[in-house]
């Protein structure tokens, strides 16, 4: 079974999230390839992957445009 959107998004923002400016790019580039229904999935997970990371936190604008 091929790997969904959604997980490989979470996979390459996993792998960035050392650079806050990267993580916020690939981010904005996840919001417009995403639908509607893994963008809430995407919201959730970014909630919970960035709690221990507060550089990462100010990303949030990308979510809720």
């Amino acid at each position: 079974m091929s790997k969904s959107m959604i997980d490989y998004t979470k996979s390459i923002l996993e792998r960035v999230s050392f650079d806050p400016v990267l993580f916020c790019k690939e981010l904005e580039k996840a919001v417009k390839a995403l639908l509607p229904y893994e963008l809430e999935e995407l919201t959730e997970w970014f909630l919970n992957f960035t709690k221990e990371k507060p550089e990462l936190r100010k990303c949030v604008i990308y979510l809720n445009n």
